[in-house]
């Protein structure tokens, strides 16, 4: 499987065919039994490389912020012991700009609601500039008007950063909304891929064809 740089590409499919683990495997939480796992002239696999090395973010429908710390030190973990300066002070300003942080900077991580806390950890990730960003369920529990506010921040800085994006999502219409093409998962195989016109217009199994009718 290939994603080129700048590209968003949806992981389809049923319930346990693999989709979270690929996912994991790419982002070092979990080893794959065999095969090559490459970013760009980085391989992560094998060997594995530690995950501080790996220069991509992790966004599940948890937003794993840090209790004790506020939400404006939360986006600013891992960038540094110091003060922000320069082109990364004006990033990350344009980051609790743009998802309305202002209202929640200097609130206690356990202060605040559950799409804020989404939109801190999508701070958090973006602030570090991944090249690679990995999104698994991140909408799950939102609203529709929050979801689409968090998608079009996604291609939004997907277009001015230039990261790449691999989605899972239970919701179909999230996922086409966010990428252009799919790769469908069944049991662990890749069975097909292409645009989401072609998977509408040609399902390569009829596991695929209910999943699509069911839509």
């Amino acid at each position: 499987m290939r994603v080129e740089q700048g590209a968003a590409l949806g992981l389809f499919g049923p319930s346990g065919a693999g989709k979270s683990t690929l996912l994991e495997c790419i982002a070092g939480i979990e080893h794959p039994d065999r095969g090559r796992i490459c970013l760009d002239d980085i391989q992560l696999f094998p060997p594995p490389l530690p995950l501080y090395r790996r220069p991509l973010g992790y966004l599940t429908q948890e937003a794993n912020l840090f209790p004790h710390l506020t939400a404006g030190q939360n986006v600013c973990f891992g960038l540094g012991n110091g003060a922000l300066a320069g082109d990364q002070k004006r990033w990350v300003e344009e980051l609790r700009e743009r998802l309305q942080l202002e209202p929640v900077w200097q609130a206690s991580a356990t202060k605040i609601s559950g799409g804020q806390a989404r939109r801190v950890a999508l701070a958090r990730m973006l602030a570090r500039r991944p090249r690679l960003v990995l999104l698994d369920e991140p909408f799950s529990g939102l609203d529709r008007a929050t979801t689409r506010r968090l998608i079009d921040d996604l291609l939004t800085w997907s277009g001015i950063l230039g990261f790449s994006m691999i989605a899972v999502d239970h919701q179909a219409e999230n996922l086409q909304r966010l990428t252009r093409r799919a790769v469908v998962l069944e049991e662990g195989k890749i069975v097909q891929e292409g645009t989401w016109d072609d998977l509408y217009a040609s399902p390569a199994t009829p596991c695929l064809r209910g999943l699509l009718k069911a839509l």
